[in-house]
């Protein structure tokens, strides 16, 4: 139902931001001098910019993990745990994406006290990682054996650095994920991280899907067109945009990020 997001939040049209964290051990970009504590150090730098702008939740991920893979190290899952739990806010919910594993992102989840996960769990794909199937049974069945069944799984359906194998349209996709792989959310991307999708992608899934489930914008939200996409959407995932320069991978822009509340305020009080 799109109360789920009522519930988690508490606010209509909700701006759950990126905690992007600085690359994992035992990948490439990995700081082995700064260690993990120059992680919790970056991240939490962050957080304190989102929490003060009054953003509604925040994601954590691995984003700089690249190039990525569908099942990550056990060292990645506990830097990761380590990270989100001395970073983690206590004003507002968060969440868990540890990119492309699901089944690693709710164990995380259900550790730290995440409110919800962001993976790609159902469909098929060809991608920058070759061929790609997630499990949808498999990663609720996982769910279920943690008892963490208050962890939503808000599931991308046109993730980022991948095309859909076959033809089913978006709004057959959205539909399917909700009814058959009993999605809490749908998330629509662009092609990848800062990218925004096609807007009748957004529509498609929203008329698709109705009130069952929310669809939020996933990837490329910016001050400049967040209002029209909020005329749809039922809440929007950013980050990229919120960053110095719009640049993934540098620090929160404190005046990026208050003009993008500001314009989100105004839609939300229209």
């Amino acid at each position: 139902m799109t109360d789920t997001l009522q519930r988690i939040f508490g606010t209509p049209k909700p701006v759950i931001t990126m905690a992007h964290l600085p690359a994992l051990p035992g990948t490439p970009r990995y700081d082995e001098e700064g260690g993990v504590d120059a992680l919790v150090k970056w991240v939490k730098r962050d957080i304190e910019k989102l929490i003060d702008a009054g953003v509604d939740g925040v994601l954590f991920c691995n984003e700089d993990d690249r190039p990525y893979t569908f099942q990550v190290g056990h060292e990645a899952v506990a830097a990761m745990t380590r990270v989100v739990s001395e970073c983690r806010p206590t004003s507002i919910p968060f969440g868990v994406d540890l990119m492309w594993d699901a089944r690693a992102a709710m164990a995380v989840a259900a550790a730290t006290g995440a409110a919800f996960i962001r993976e790609v769990v159902t469909g098929a794909y060809e991608s920058d990682m070759g061929l790609w199937s997630p499990d949808a049974a498999d990663l609720l069945r996982y769910r279920r054996a943690l008892n963490a069944e208050a962890v939503k799984v808000f599931m991308n359906i046109t993730p980022e650095f991948a095309s859909t194998l076959g033809s089913r349209s978006v709004a057959a996709r959205a539909h399917s994920a909700v009814v058959s792989s009993l999605a809490d959310a749908i998330l629509i991307a662009g092609p990848m991280a800062g990218a925004e999708p096609d807007f009748e992608w957004v529509v498609e899934a929203k008329d698709a899907v109705g009130d069952t489930a929310p669809v939020l914008l996933n990837t490329g939200a910016r001050q400049d067109n967040i209002a029209k996409y909020l005329e749809v959407a039922d809440g929007v995932i950013v980050g990229s945009a919120l960053k110095v320069d719009g640049y993934t991978w540098n620090p929160v822009d404190p005046e990026r990020l208050s003009g993008f509340m500001e314009v989100v305020n105004r839609v939300r009080a229209a």
